[in-house]
C-alpha cells in the first residue's frame, strides 16, 4: 500500500487499518513492549491505588491541549 493510497482514505478506513495492524501485530509472539513500558504501567497502577492519580474530562484535556 502506497502513502499515496492511505491518503486517499477515509478517516474510518485508516483506523480501521490501524485496528487490523494493532491485532496482527499483538498476535505475534516476536513482538513485545519495551521494559520501560512496563515500568510506566506499575508507576500509574501504583498513583492509582494510593488515589494520587487525577483525572480529567475530555473537556478540560481539550483546553489544557489547546493552551
Amino acid at each position: 500500500m502506497s502513502a499515496l493510497e492511505i491518503e486517499q482514505m477515509t478517516t474510518s478506513e485508516k483506523l480501521q487499518t490501524m485496528e487490523s495492524l494493532w491485532e496482527s501485530l499483538s498476535k505475534d509472539n516476536q513482538f513485545n513492549a519495551p521494559d520501560w513500558h512496563d515500568d510506566i504501567l506499575k508507576k500509574r497502577a501504583k498513583r492509582i491505588t494510593s488515589n494520587e492519580a487525577k483525572y480529567l474530562t475530555l473537556a478540560d484535556l481539550k483546553k489544557k491541549l489547546a493552551s
